[in-house]
């Protein structure tokens, strides 16, 4: 959102840079390009080791979930333990909530738990398989499973304290830029800001105009599930304290070096901008588009619609599906084009 009609906020020329997964943390550190946002726990092990990045202000909560198949006995986390889990990655944010959690109920996930990796448009197989007994997934995958029956919620960020009340997802940017270029930064914090505050007003033309521009690749259907189940209300103070708070958690969960003191990484990890406050935040306006909201029970009936457009064969499933925080070789081949069905058959 900090394109288009949201420019204004910037007040200079800018431009979008496209990177990949595997290298995004060390591009944002070097340089290659300057500010975005994403998931706190993905990069402060990054930043204790040394990444000069900063964290500027929050952006939404509630994307991560820990479920477990429905035919398990398992029904709390200390259940898990000695358990398979399915995720899409080893190291991807699914993987280190999942640890998180584990590591503050006195689970080892390094002893106690069995990892197995799959694309996350096939954990749900997973399951359905038995070859998993949980899975620690992202949006819009946790709600989808929900809906078809196959598991329960056993750590949910949207719900459960202490997640539900802190940023998962973050305004981060490259820390000499930000030393260097302190107005600019605030000015593209702000327009990010506004950018989060208009998803949370508009969730369904957000969604399809991430599609339609090609942000990713989904469906509007299915990234407005996704969007309608997360919480699009920037703060500046919640995301401080939300570094603070993970920080804590993932040393105990040995995530962290045992000397690492947290506060004063969390410290060193976020900056406070000129202008970019709570009480400013208070003031920000941004257009209701009419139509582009989602109530409750309409979000049911989407996911519904979703299961049952998805029963056919689906070569794109896990173009769809696979979220963006995997890197190869956990994608088949993402950029590879979908065949029709009828080279799906002949090849059968």
């Amino acid at each position: 959102m900090i394109a288009g009609e949201n420019s204004a906020c910037i007040g200079k020329t800018y431009r979008v840079i496209s990177k990949t997964w595997s290298t995004y943390k060390d591009a944002l550190a070097l340089g290659s390009y300057d500010i975005t946002h994403h998931l706190v726990m993905y990069f402060l092990k990054p930043i204790e080791q040394g990444l000069d990045v900063r964290f500027l202000a929050g952006i939404h909560r509630g994307c991560l979930r820990v479920q477990a198949g429905v035919k398990t006995n398992i029904h709390t986390i200390e259940d898990l333990k000695g358990k398979r889990i399915g995720v899409p990655g080893m190291g991807t944010p699914p993987f280190v909530f999942a640890n998180r959690v584990f590591g503050v109920h006195g689970i080892d996930a390094g002893k106690d738990i069995t990892w197995k990796v799959y694309p996350a448009g096939e954990l749900g197989l997973a399951i359905d398989k038995g070859e998993v007994d949980a899975v620690a997934n992202a949006e819009p995958i946790g709600s989808l499973l929900i809906a078809e029956g196959k598991v329960r919620n056993i750590a949910d960020q949207i719900m459960d304290a202490p997640y539900k009340d802190e940023y998962c997802c973050e305004v981060i940017a490259n820390g000499k830029w930000v030393d260097a270029n302190p107005d600019t930064a605030a000015r593209a914090t702000r327009a990010l800001l506004k950018g989060a505050k208009w998803v949370e007003t508009n969730p369904r033309a957000a969604a399809v105009m991430a599609v339609e521009k090609k942000y990713l690749a989904s469906t509007p259907e299915l990234n407005t599930v996704a969007l309608a189940r997360l919480r699009y209300i920037p703060s500046v103070q919640l995301a401080e304290e939300s570094v603070h708070t993970a920080g804590r958690e993932m040393k105990v969960a040995k995530m962290l070096s045992p000397e690492t003191d947290t506060e004063a990484l969390a410290k060193r990890a976020f900056m406070h901008l000129p202008g970019v406050t709570d009480e400013w935040i208070k003031t920000l306006e941004v257009e209701k588009i009419a139509g582009a909201q989602v109530s409750p029970d309409e979000d049911i009936r989407l996911i519904a619609a979703l299961i049952q457009k998805d029963r056919g064969d689906s070569c794109c499933r896990r173009k769809m599906f696979d979220q963006p925080d995997q890197d190869p070789p956990n994608l088949a081949d993402p950029d590879a084009p979908c065949l029709q069905k009828s080279t799906v058959a002949a090849q059968k």
